[in-house]
């Protein structure tokens, strides 16, 4: 945006859209954030509650536990330090397993969906890899790379890849067709077309396939616990059922609801910084 000083003309006369921050209350920016928070929070205790009230009373423990003794459960596992073991390598798996399933999926996509005939020929080949059920090939990776985490961030990135690549690719092939003309008018080659247009044009798709895929790279990198291992959170579920130790298994739940919270404000900050090019919705 130009400064004030870009706007005036010879004359004195200013010229050009000009912004007046308007002075407004805490809360008028705020507002609705706090809201919609304080609404969640509300709802969130007002099921525990329930939750709690109805365990042991309407319900048979065995079956739902109840959230005391799930936060029991994860104040013994925390002190005791199997908490941290076993989520510091499950949360390795993941991150190392998101992070290549992203990229090979994001290149992968933006590459062949820029090659029309290529991606044509492809595109029925990857569908039906992508509609094996990735549970299905965990005994297949198993016999391929052993049972020790490179075999689950493998599963992981297997599980990721499919869906940043199909949603990268939609985005490639969504691009304003009017644009990529207006830059070869313009004496633009295809690495101009390439960086200018294309790439910004497919963050949306870009981003969408991260999103979407951040369940999927837990649920990889836990199915490939829960077949074949002694460590990580996929184990404790395992090791809890075994012993019929519900809160056990739902306290493992916990823990992996809040690192896909935390997977999910990442790549909203991220999509915040690469789609400042876009313009702001007024």
């Amino acid at each position: 945006m130009s400064t004030t000083d870009d706007l005036l003309t010879p004359a004195g006369r200013q010229e050009g859209p000009v912004r007046v921050a308007l002075p407004r209350t805490w809360w008028q920016r705020h507002g609705s954030t706090t809201t919609v928070w304080s609404l969640r929070l509300a709802l969130l205790v007002l099921l525990l509650g329930f939750w709690q009230l109805a365990a042991d009373r309407w319900i048979d423990i065995t079956f739902i536990s109840k959230p005391s003794d799930i936060a029991e459960r994860l104040g013994e596992w925390a002190a005791d330090g199997t908490l941290w073991l076993h989520t510091w390598i499950t949360v390795q798996e993941i991150v190392y397993g998101f992070a290549l399933g992203a990229v090979t999926g994001a290149l992968a996509g933006f590459v062949l969906a820029s090659l029309s005939l290529v991606y044509r020929v492809l595109d029925p080949f990857v569908m039906a890899l992508y509609s094996i059920p990735k549970v299905a090939l965990a005994p297949l990776f198993i016999v391929w790379f052993g049972i020790e985490m490179h075999m689950k961030v493998l599963l992981a990135a297997a599980t990721v890849f499919f869906l940043v690549f199909l949603n990268t690719a939609a985005g490639v092939r969504d691009v304003d067709r009017g644009l990529v003309d207006a830059v070869r008018l313009m004496g633009g080659n295809r690495w101009h077309i390439a960086r200018k247009v294309v790439l910004p044009a497919s963050m949306t798709g870009v981003l969408t396939g991260l999103k979407v895929a951040i369940p999927y790279a837990l649920i990889g990198a836990v199915i490939g616990e829960l077949v074949a291992s002694n460590r990580g959170l996929g184990y404790l579920i395992n090791d809890a059922a075994a012993q019929f130790d519900t809160a056990g298994v739902f306290a493992t739940l916990v823990v992996l609801s809040v690192i896909a919270a935390v997977l999910n404000v990442v790549v909203g900050l991220l999509g915040k910084r690469v789609n400042r090019w876009k313009p702001i919705d007024e």
